[in-house]
């Protein structure tokens, strides 16, 4: 209990601190394009989590093939519908970096 409230005090001083940021005017805004920097690191954060969350799937279905070799139609088939929907978040954002970066 006491660590939860901690977490929600820090995370509530980190809302207060960072409200500031939002009150400054355009003038300030236009210097720096921070959705071109931030649309960079969100492909990097996304490209570098689908990796992880393919080999995932890739070993534990390695894993499950060498266990149960009969079963190969059916882990081959979530194998790929799996991979396809990892691969998705990836191409979403590249997709939503083009939209928004100008």
């Amino acid at each position: 209990m006491r660590k939860t409230m901690m977490y929600v005090f820090m995370a509530l001083a980190i809302m207060f601190v960072a409200t500031p940021v939002f009150a400054q005017g355009e003038a300030a805004a236009t210097g720096t394009n921070w959705v071109a920097i931030t649309s960079g690191f969100a492909m990097a954060i996304a490209s570098g989590l689908c990796g992880l969350g393919q080999a995932k799937a890739t070993a534990s279905a390695t894993e499950s093939l060498a266990r149960n070799p009969g079963a190969r139609p059916g882990i081959q088939l979530a194998l790929i519908l799996g991979l396809a929907l990892i691969e998705s978040l990836a191409l979403y954002t590249l997709v939503i970096i083009f939209a928004k970066v100008k």
